[in-house]
């Protein structure tokens, strides 16, 4: 860590209180989820795992798949119970080092390394994407369906035909994993989910360092930002490359805030090789590269070299590879997911009923592009404005901002996208406890929705669909909420319970330099 990020000493009463209080729970939690997975993980019919007789038997006897369903639902609760106690006693003054919350990190993360995918098997497309570059094919233009024994290597049909919406730096990743392990799909999941790991170390590292400019307690944005459940949940276990992205990205925009522009832009460029949705913090990264007092004249030319960079680092990624720019075109490959998560989808949906139920015929695909482009065009006006008009917040609020709006007013919401902004947000802080509980909420929400309906082995019984799985959800949320008076101060609001805000006034004075000053008229000294 920096020289501006000391650790305090803790005597052994606070190392045991720390042990048995946050670091013990939260590994048994993650491992019985690892435990769990054996029966209702995603497990490819090639692996040499299902012909062990243990394996068989909790995956296809309706008993083991139960008790593998208790199991995951246990370890889950445990965990959310474990994050929501650790948060009630950082925001109620407790002070834990941050090199301590590194320890509970790696403590919570190491079960689920070996564990079976779950709550999405997106990690076996990777997977079979990296074989189909192997092969010479052009991943932009072709499906996974292209190679063969894409079935029993785990992939789910619904992506067979479809193009990876990824980009170059990723597909190389891919290529590498696969060509070091062509016939273990498992140990390929695996080895993606180590890279998975190394974008949460990224995020471990710099997440402390960006709250630390922003005023905000290194700890407290990494318990809400990093050791955040669905952290756990997705992007580990499910081994994601959105973590990978958001490192890079996080990285990046840390650089550039502390004056180090270049690194900075090239990191969240390869972002955007991994996932172009990372492209996004581009703006905002030009605009620390401006500084918090320039012109429009600085802001321009900032955001000029920032583009440059950054397409010159792509392009010179595609090049190596072989694949161009061909991601552009494959964009929008994840939009064609039909999901009740998202509000633009779901207003769609509900409005082509009611076409058809008043007689008016069946319209549901017009009125689901329909309002998903009016949601876009309010997420680009966001944008739009924050990029624009950045007087009043710190470029890196911008930022967790515009990733919300985006993702709130996009066409699809998967839990894991809600992760973009959630370690920007974290950084930045919440300047009200009414913001704080909203988060804490929906992060259990969506934590019990995902236990609810994720399960590759579920009878028709346990198979919970959307509807039945968020009624689930928000009575457990109530449950945890009020299940002890943790839960309660730190949901319903306490004394104690501030916010997540810069603690004393020299905070209080290091969040204000990086907030953008006047209308941009006047130039002002480069700040990088």
């Amino acid at each position: 860590m920096s020289k501006d990020l000391p650790d305090a000493p803790a005597d052994d009463d606070g190392r045991a209180l720390f042990v048995s209080r946050y670091l013990v729970p939260g590994t048994v939690a993650t491992a019985l989820i690892t435990f769990a997975s054996l029966g209702v993980g995603w497990i490819p019919l090639s692996s040499a795992l299902l012909d062990i007789g243990v394996v068989d038997t909790l995956r296809t006897n309706p008993i083991g798949i139960a008790m593998m369903r208790v199991l995951l639902i246990a370890g889950g609760a445990l965990l959310l119970q474990t994050w929501l106690v650790l948060g009630a006693d950082l925001l109620s003054g407790d002070k834990q080092p941050v090199r301590r919350m590194w320890v509970l990190l790696a403590s919570w993360c190491a079960p689920l390394v070996v564990a079976a995918p779950l709550f999405s098997r997106d990690v076996f497309s990777y997977f079979a994407q990296g074989k189909l570059v192997a092969a010479g094919i052009d991943p932009y233009t072709n499906g996974v369906s292209a190679v063969p024994g894409w079935f029993n290597d785990g992939v789910d049909p619904m992506w067979a035909e479809a193009p990876t919406p990824y980009g170059p730096f990723f597909l190389m990743i891919e290529r590498g994993v696969s060509s070091l392990l062509p016939n273990s799909p498992f140990l390929g999941a695996i080895a993606l989910r180590l890279v998975a790991i190394a974008g949460i170390a990224l995020l471990a590292w710099f997440v402390p360092r960006l709250a630390f400019l922003h005023g905000i307690d290194g700890s407290k944005a990494l318990w809400l930002g990093v050791l955040n459940p669905l952290i756990l949940m997705h992007l580990v276990a499910g081994a994601h490359n959105d973590a990978l992205m958001v490192g890079l990205m996080v990285a990046g925009i840390a650089l550039a805030a502390e004056g180090r522009a270049i690194p900075g832009v090239m990191l969240v460029a390869l972002a955007g090789a991994v996932k172009p949705i990372a492209l996004l913090a581009l703006p905002f990264v030009g605009l620390l590269w401006a500084g918090s007092r320039s012109g429009w004249a600085r802001r321009i030319g900032a955001w000029a070299a920032t583009a440059l960079l950054s397409l010159g680092t792509i392009v010179a990624l595609g090049a190596m590879i072989g694949v161009g720019l061909g991601w552009v075109n494959a964009l929008t490959t994840p939009g064609t997911v039909r999901t009740w998560l998202s509000p633009s989808t779901a207003v769609g949906m509900l409005s082509g009923y009611a076409s058809e139920l008043v007689g008016l015929g069946d319209h549901m695909d017009l009125t689901v592009t329909v309002v998903r482009l009016v949601a876009m065009a309010v997420a680009v006006v966001i944008v739009a404005r924050l990029c624009l008009k950045p007087a009043g917040r710190s470029p890196v609020r911008a930022a967790a901002l515009a990733f919300t709006a985006v993702v709130l007013l996009g066409p699809v919401i998967q839990s894991w996208y809600l992760l973009w902004a959630l370690p920007l947000v974290a950084v930045t802080g919440l300047r009200t406890p009414w913001h704080l509980r909203a988060i804490i909420v929906g992060t259990s929400g969506f934590v019990i929705f995902g236990l609810a309906e994720s399960s590759a082995t579920a009878s028709s019984f346990l198979q919970l669909q959307d509807g039945l799985a968020m009624l689930f959800a928000a009575g457990a949320i109530a449950f945890v909420a009020l299940a002890s008076p943790h839960e309660r101060e730190l949901v319903l609001g306490s004394q104690y319970a501030h916010g997540l805000t810069p603690d004393d006034d020299p905070a209080r004075a290091r969040s204000r330099l990086l907030v953008f000053v006047g209308s941009g008229r006047s130039s002002a000294p480069p700040a990088a």
